[in-house]
């Protein structure tokens, strides 16, 4: 599986036959900068597996945009709720640069998690890596200072400081613009 996309090294240890059937189900879509995949009110009905781009989560309040996450490879993107409970999703989902994906539908996912455990631990594993990581970003929001919270996530992902504009950075770790500016200009990484 050497010339798979990198997300589907997580893959590595399934039957060949499993591997296939993934393989067949999964399509490859692209969306372009700025473009939006969810939005408010709409159900999320195919899970995106990043292959290329930067794409981030958020919900408006106040006129405001309140950043959730952001997806990039190797990585799921999706509106979890939205995705996994077929339910209308509360947040955007949109590209923050062009973007390619292989997409499997809610349907052929559910279908082939039927058909194999060991694909439906993987997916559950998946799962349970997001999970971790929104119940650590909750408590770091909680706990730490504006410029641990810069530096933690500078060291975790150094790339968006980068690819993402600082004022979605900013919102993402709860940090006016001003301020966010300021510690990206003194702190040393």
């Amino acid at each position: 599986m050497a010339d798979k996309p990198g997300y589907l090294e997580v893959f590595k240890n399934l039957d060949e036959p499993t591997v296939q059937k993934l393989n067949t189900s999964l399509r490859p879509v692209s969306f372009k900068k700025n473009e939006l995949l969810i939005v408010p009110g709409q159900v999320q009905r195919h899970l995106y597996l990043v292959k290329k781009g930067v794409q981030y989560s958020y919900f408006e309040s106040d006129q405001k945009q309140h950043v959730i996450a952001f997806t990039y490879a190797p990585g799921l993107c999706a509106i979890p709720e939205s995705f996994n409970f077929q339910q209308p999703s509360r947040y955007f989902l949109q590209c923050l640069s062009d973007s390619e994906f292989d997409s499997i539908t809610f349907d052929a996912l559910q279908h082939l998690m039927n058909e194999s455990h060991a694909l439906e631990r993987i997916f559950r594993q998946l799962t349970e890596v997001v999970l971790a990581g929104v119940i650590n970003r909750h408590m770091e929001l909680q706990t730490l200072s504006i410029e641990e919270r810069f530096k933690t996530f500078a060291q975790r992902s150094p790339h968006l400081l980068q690819l993402v504009p600082h004022k979605l950075l900013a919102s993402y770790l709860h940090i006016d613009a001003t301020n966010f500016s300021k510690l990206y200009n003194s702190v040393k990484i």
